[in-house]
């Protein structure tokens, strides 16, 4: 038998460069996680790197009782480096550009991801999986949800500590039902951590 599974994606809170949650990081982590308090939560699972184990954390402060996980799949990587011809005629360049500013893509990883955190699940009862990770991955994830094309993930920019969900039912398609979502968050709290005039995920 499977259940619905509730993927709840976010991307860590802000970071200084030493890797660690800045002071507006770490009120943004626990903020999502206060958000998700009426949730509930099976597992908050986050990649290895700091500023994902620290928010993980302090969203966990929130929500006693929730087991946490480090998850490799749940790291910062390039899932997936297209091709020329795969990308638009008009902003293909720039895209592939950016996407070689990067290590190499790991597709096999981003694989385990999808076999690890989408798709409805083996259960009687839904479950609430919440994944903390970085800009990459949650594209590759909604973009995956919605079938379209493998470049795509190189075109979405998550904020931090942005919420976004999909819900995956058996024998329907994903749902995305909602994207980027800041409304726990103070408006000074609300950003990407880029340029609005400069083209990054």
């Amino acid at each position: 038998m499977l259940a619905t599974r509730f993927l709840f994606l976010t991307r860590h809170g802000e970071a200084a460069p030493n890797g660690m949650l800045t002071e507006a990081g770490q009120r943004q982590a626990v903020l999502l996680g206060r958000r998700l308090r009426d949730v509930p939560v099976t597992a908050i699972h986050h990649g290895p790197l700091p500023r994902a184990t620290e928010t993980a954390q302090l969203m966990a402060a929130q929500l006693p009782g929730v087991a946490v996980h480090e998850e490799e799949a749940a790291g910062d990587f390039v899932p997936y480096l297209p091709k020329r011809e795969e990308l638009p005629e008009t902003s293909g360049d720039l895209l592939l550009a950016f996407a070689r500013q990067h290590p190499p893509a790991d597709e096999e990883l981003a694989a385990e991801a999808e076999r690890r955190f989408t798709g409805p699940v083996p259960a009687t009862e839904p479950r609430y999986d919440v994944v903390v990770t970085h800009n990459f991955l949650v594209g590759w994830l909604v973009s995956a949800s919605q079938d379209a094309p493998r470049w795509r993930w190189l075109a979405l920019n998550h904020a931090n500590a942005g919420l976004t969900v999909i819900r995956y039912s058996p024998g329907r398609p994903a749902a995305l039902l909602t994207y980027n979502d800041l409304s726990h968050l103070p408006a000074e709290l609300r950003w990407t951590g880029f340029p609005p005039d400069f083209y990054v995920p």
